[in-house]
């Protein structure tokens, strides 16, 4: 059994959809204050609303903070309203990411810029607000979502994409060492391919080829990742921190598709 989450507080950049809303939803039903953000208030709006119900069940609440990680200001205001709502904060998670394609040959500046900037130094943004207030906790957690795009394969059209995310784990080791002082562990979720919207926009046979190579032979749920922060979460985890923890089904493991037989 591990320590129950309930009272605790929990910033969740980034989850108004998809995983990190995900991520949000096991939160808010282990009893815990859930503030997330995003850029299109409404989705935000709706996502709260969404998540209500059944944080209420267990215990929890959920609200939205419309805010734009690439913006350290923006960070700083969603921060100080989770910890206004949540009498501090004890969880940030740095989940708010974007996976727009662009080849190489086409690339442009701000293209670059927006991914990098939401993505990498989003992600630094929000830590850098949150550590007075994770430095004042008994449970500070960092958790990072970044993916296997990057620091382990890699995606034609995604070059931008997968440098952030090897860029978040960089970040990640280093900050580990920073914040071990102050009693706060910084890890990193790296995600295979997860059914979420994002993901079901690319196609069926995107899908099925994805599935095909996963020894699992079955895309990842949202409920995949959220677990597995949880546990980074939780009291039982307070000696992990600068870590990494790949949830893919096992797509990584084989050196070719003959390989799983």
């Amino acid at each position: 059994m591990f320590t129950p989450l309930r009272g605790r507080s929990v910033l969740v950049t980034g989850g108004t959809k998809g995983i990190g809303k995900g991520i949000a939803a096991a939160f808010a039903a282990e009893g815990t204050s859930v503030v997330i953000t995003g850029r299109d208030e409404q989705a935000g709006k709706q996502a709260a609303a969404d998540l209500s119900a059944a944080a209420e069940r267990g215990g929890g609440t959920v609200s939205y903070v419309h805010a734009d990680v690439a913006d350290p200001d923006s960070c700083a205001r969603a921060v100080a309203a989770a910890v206004q709502r949540g009498g501090g904060l004890d969880v940030l998670c740095c989940n708010a990411g974007i996976f727009p394609a662009a080849p190489l040959t086409e690339m442009t500046p701000p293209q670059l810029e927006d991914v990098l900037g939401t993505n990498l130094k989003g992600t630094i943004y929000a830590v850098q607000a949150a550590l007075p207030a994770l430095a004042n906790s008994d449970h500070g957690r960092v958790i990072v979502t970044s993916s296997i795009t990057g620091p382990v394969t890699g995606f034609v059209g995604w070059s931008h994409y997968g440098a952030s995310k090897a860029g978040q784990l960089g970040f990640v080791r280093s900050a580990a060492l920073e914040l071990a002082r102050a009693h706060v562990t910084v890890n990193a979720v790296l995600p295979g391919n997860i059914m979420t919207g994002g993901l079901g926009d690319l196609g069926d046979d995107y899908l099925h080829t994805m599935e095909a190579s996963i020894p699992l032979r079955r895309l990842g749920s949202v409920e995949d990742i959220a677990n597995a922060v949880l546990f980074l979460a939780c009291d039982e985890a307070a000696y992990i921190t600068g870590q990494t923890l790949v949830i893919d089904g096992g797509q990584t493991i084989p050196e070719s598709l003959e390989a799983m037989g």
